[in-house]
């Protein structure tokens, strides 16, 4: 992974020294809370419905035992023992103390980590796949580019007060895990015929209240242009991204209002000015960036199909062994190795939370098993990215005892979920009780492994921080009269082919949400064909029956299917 040279941790030492500052100066009345307020928000660190909240940056979702040990170490001694991973690859404290966020950031910078630009209008973590670097269907390590770009975009002077909020995702894989679609900018790593890397650009992508899936800007962009492409991207927004409404602030909004031809053609006039400059990415620095990212020292199996035949063996004698087996461990670019996930999704907790115990757990884990070094995953789970063959019944036991084997990876109780209405102070809704409800309407084993991969999503608001709108099953909390009510999407769909789902009607009471959602998955029972997912079913069959069976009884108008207004299919 990356390591920090003099520059870099001369930067976040100065960055925390500032925010100290900044925060003492405060708390001596000669900074006001308006005044504060950008720079704290530049710094992860938020006021919430039940106090402040700390955003901690992970870039690209990479982490070492050791930092993961000092998160632990934090959140036992400032917080109340436990973090939340987001599906911005970051981890959030919610309870910390106003006054003590200086001293955590303070910690934070010796262990190469910090809080710079979690938040705030300004381009934030860049995020990519969890199985970057030892994915077999990848063409390129991603990571590589994740820090060039986080390199050119922290404490940027010309970006640090964009309209809004700015996200940018990178992905090398056949199968695009990084969702970059749905963000401001996503990149995927190609190659041209010639055989040099390049990159696909897709703009104006985002979620929230007005759902988009980002257009093609570029087929084949050189990857010397990187960073000025980007930088032209970002100072057309910069000069053209309305500020007089924030709900019309991001990018997508003015790619739809411009038109993409139009939005391409402003780009290509900014980048012409300095296309060759100074921003261009030579390959000599592009190797120095990728040296960090070199592979680990893989031991040479010899027996790899003694070593899985063994695994088979065990499997066959341990039930809980082999569903885990079959839905944590991933396929590995490297002979004799896989990709394990911690699952964060246990019933009874909330998706993405875990413990410090936990955090030591993982940390152990890492070390012993993977280099010392392990990911999160937009889909708030934990990744263990290097582990031989031999040593997953190990690693199973050990996270079993640890609470984090739960064999869900895919299914409809891996619940992506934002921590919605008991901390947020923007949720309409509560997001962790509706998910827990569902997860034990699903409890059995069995029957959800028989439903094989259904994505369910809950957000507590329209901003859309558990991504309901690209699930199977989507689910919204809303505000009716000072009520919490929620409402349902179907269709959602992330990767390639990613699509925004659509609303099926009128809203549910909390209660009868598991009911529809049973009544749901009960229709795509009723009709998939031998081994069909929910996803295809619902394709084949239209969305007609599903709404009929989860309005049935209920005493509801459900309205005519309506075309809305940002393409996607409203009722």
């Amino acid at each position: 992974m990356y390591r920090y040279d003099t520059k870099d941790q001369r930067l976040i030492d100065e960055r925390a020294a500032q925010f100290a500052d900044q925060m003492a100066r405060h708390a001596a009345g000669e900074l006001s809370a308006d005044e504060l307020r950008p720079l704290r928000l530049q710094n992860g660190l938020y006021i919430q419905r039940h106090g402040p909240m700390l955003r901690i940056a992970i870039p690209y979702g990479l982490l070492s035992a050791a930092q993961l040990r000092k998160l632990a170490d934090i959140t036992r001694r400032y917080d109340r023992g436990y973090g939340h991973f987001t599906t911005r690859q970051n981890l959030q404290l919610n309870w910390p103390k106003f006054e003590e966020t200086p001293a955590i950031i303070g910690e934070l910078a010796g262990v190469q980590m910090h809080a710079i630009q979690t938040s705030g209008n300004c381009v934030r973590n860049v995020t990519s796949d969890h199985f970057a670097g030892i994915a077999p269907d990848e063409i390129a390590d991603p990571r590589p580019y994740c820090e060039i770009i986080r390199q050119w975009s922290t404490i940027h002077p010309e970006f640090a007060f964009l309209p809004r909020k700015f996200k940018i995702a990178v992905n090398a894989a056949g199968t695009d895990r990084a969702l970059i679609r749905a963000h401001d900018i996503g990149l995927e790593v190609v190659r041209g015929e010639d055989g040099e890397f390049g990159l696909r650009v897709f703009v104006g992508g985002g979620l929230g209240r007005t759902p988009i899936i980002g257009k093609l800007l570029v087929d084949f962009l050189p990857r010397r242009h990187l960073l000025s492409y980007l930088d032209a991207v970002l100072r057309v927004y910069n000069r053209h991204g309305r500020r007089d409404n924030m709900y019309k602030a991001r990018i997508k909004i003015l790619v739809q209002a411009l038109g993409v031809d139009e939005f391409r053609r402003q780009v290509e006039d900014e980048w012409a000015l300095y296309r060759d400059g100074p921003l261009t990415l030579t390959d000599e620095e592009f190797a120095r960036v990728a040296a960090d990212f070199a592979p680990p020292a893989y031991a040479m199996v010899s027996d790899v199909a003694g070593e899985r035949a063994a695994l088979d063996r065990l499997a066959a004698s341990e039930p809980g062994f082999a569903r885990w087996l079959s839905r944590n461990v991933h396929a590995h670019k490297v002979a004799g190795y896989a990709a394990v996930t911690l699952s964060l999704k246990k019933t009874g907790v909330a998706p993405g939370d875990i413990t410090a115990e936990q955090m030591d757990a993982v940390a152990d884990l890492a070390e012993r098993f993977s280099f010392g070094e392990l990911r999160s995953s937009h889909e708030q789970n934990l990744v263990l990215a290097d582990v031989r063959l031999s040593d997953l019944p190990e690693v199973w036991r050990i996270s079993a005892a640890a609470g984090l084997a739960t064999p869900n990876i895919g299914l409809l109780t891996d619940i992506i979920c934002c921590p919605g209405g008991d901390l947020c102070s923007l949720a309409n809704a509560r997001s962790v009780p509706v998910a827990e409800a569902v997860q034990q309407r699903f409890a059995d084993a069995d029957a959800l492994d028989k439903l094989g991969k259904l994505s369910l999503n809950i957000s507590g608001c329209m901003n859309s921080c558990g991504h309901h709108h690209l699930a199977d099953i989507g689910i919204l909390g809303v505000d009716k009269n000072g009520e919490e009510w929620y409402q349902i999407t179907l269709g959602g769909r992330q990767g390639n082919a990613a699509t925004i789902g659509s609303v099926i009607g009128p809203s549910f009471r909390a209660d009868e949400v598991p009911e529809v959602v049973e009544a749901l998955v009960a229709v795509h029972q009723e009709n998939a064909a031998p081994g069909e997912l929910f996803a295809d079913s619902l394709a084949r069959i239209g969305s007609t029956p599903f709404r009929e069976r989860a309005y049935a009884g209920r005493g509801r108008h459900i309205p005519e299917k309506r075309k809305a207004a940002d393409g996607a299919d409203h009722s």
